[in-house]
């Protein structure tokens, strides 16, 4: 980012070291705006948005989630719960002294985003989620019919499936999310995985994932900022948040009949793969997500768009969150 400076600095919250990148005012005149990036992203992927919202007077917060980037990744798996991730979140807010910001969530970050509109609604003004719906289905434990998430996603796409693949700790980091693997990888997924129905497979080869050429989003510079911090932190971390579904939705089970009562817009790409997992449109466009998300807004679906739709469609998608975090603004 060259037209707006990035201050860097490292927190202590919840007994591990954030890193946490920041721009705008440091009083935030018209608030505070606080990213949650996804898998497998660093705070960079909302480098766009923070120097959009930058310019018409917010603070903008980007964080890198435990087990990313610059911040702690535990060894144990167990401690990639939502709940801990959550109070990683709730204890930058008390380090930072911000009793409220606006949320604006991606992929993982969103699911977050989400359980922390569930848990701490007090901490959120508004909140703009992307990619990922609110869906109680992988969130919380409801009665005795419900299918754990890790059972659900076996039945219907298979034990190949790329979250099946990432049950087993260790398996996925020896073999194609191998740290030395870092930038073809990312190029990948960055180019071709989670849009438009496309998963990561097993093999993750070149014929069917390309990497010479990079679409007009994404620049060499892009690729070799991520490439080198998961090169030398590796993907772990990251998948660890998928080893922790099925724990989410047991620790969760008190929230089950819960809804989001915060101001909230949805916006998610087209092409966005979770936006066709089954019955999700339905869902979204059919009145269980409002029910769910009573204070929803308005949700947004932008053509021609696929996972990365904050890098991808930058300008729109920073447009949407100042359209709708202006309104609740000081």
């Amino acid at each position: 980012m060259e037209d707006v400076l990035i201050r860097h600095r490292t927190v202590e919250v919840n007994d591990i070291s954030m890193h946490v990148a920041e721009t705008g005012p440091e009083m935030g005149s018209k608030g505070t705006v606080l990213f949650l990036h996804g898998f497998p992203e660093l705070w960079y992927s909302w480098r766009h948005q923070m120097e959009h919202l930058a310019a018409r007077g917010y603070r903008c917060v980007a964080p890198d989630l435990r087990g990313y980037g610059g911040t702690t990744a535990p060894t144990d798996v167990g401690s990639y719960t939502a709940f801990h991730i959550v109070g990683d979140i709730v204890a930058l807010l008390n380090t930072l002294e911000l009793p409220k910001v606006f949320l604006v969530g991606h992929d993982w970050g969103a699911l977050i985003a989400w359980y922390v509109c569930l848990f701490r609604p007090d901490r959120v003004t508004a909140l703009v989620n992307t990619s990922l719906a609110f869906m109680r289905s992988i969130m919380a434990r409801t009665g005795p019919g419900f299918v754990m998430p890790m059972e659900y996603f076996t039945r219907t796409y298979g034990p190949s499936y790329y979250m099946c693949r990432f049950q087993e700790p260790g398996v996925a980091e020896s073999r194609q999310f191998a740290p030395a693997h870092a930038r073809r990888l990312l190029r990948q997924i960055l180019c071709h995985c989670f849009s438009h129905g496309v998963a990561c497979d097993e093999e993750m080869d070149d014929d069917k994932y390309p990497t010479s050429t990079l679409p007009p989003w994404l620049t060499e510079a892009d690729v070799d900022y991520l490439g080198a911090e998961f090169e030398r932190t590796g993907f772990t971390g990251g998948i660890n948040y998928y080893r922790n579904m099925d724990r989410n939705c047991e620790l969760a089970a008190p929230w089950a009949d819960a809804k989001v009562q915060v101001p909230t817009k949805y916006v998610v790409g087209d092409g966005e793969i979770t936006y066709h997992f089954e019955g999700v449109q339905e869902y979204v466009h059919g009145g269980g997500f409002k029910k769910d998300v009573p204070l929803l807004e308005e949700v947004v679906v932008i053509p021609g768009t696929g996972h990365f739709l904050q890098m991808e469609k930058a300008q729109e998608v920073s447009d949407h969150i100042y359209e709708f975090i202006a309104k609740f603004s000081q």
